[in-house]
């Protein structure tokens, strides 16, 4: 699970073992260890809902996805998800869910686990 965070969003990779896990056991979640503190990042399954959502509880950012999105992603074509949730006066969170494609450039990173990229070219 990738995690990235640009001024008001949050953007969650995962791969293809990910997706599958998310819809079947509805709980994912890493850490970054900072020596004696952690960011812990979630995501979690809902019952309720219709679009994503995010919360922030002290070190921990879980984003919530509803059952009726993940529950057939692994098996069908849709690349990802959004939503942007109110969280102040004209401000909002924009939050991004997405499936890892294997990069188009060079990278040391194992993307064995990654979706095919739609745009390689043969």
């Amino acid at each position: 699970m990738k995690l990235r965070i640009k001024g008001n969003s949050i953007r969650i990779r995962l791969t293809r073992t990910e997706v599958a896990r998310i819809a079947s056991e509805g709980y994912l979640e890493e850490q970054t260890s900072f020596g004696a503190q952690k960011l812990i990042y979630a995501l979690k399954r809902v019952d309720s809902g219709t679009g994503l959502s995010a919360a922030m509880e002290g070190n921990k950012i879980t984003m919530f996805i509803p059952s009726s999105l993940s529950n057939d992603w692994p098996a069908n074509q849709v690349v990802g998800f959004n939503a942007r949730m109110p969280v102040g006066d004209d401000e909002t969170l924009y939050l991004l869910l997405e499936k890892d494609f294997v990069c188009l450039d060079h990278t040391d990173e194992d993307q064995s686990d990654n979706y095919e990229n739609p745009n390689r070219v043969c």
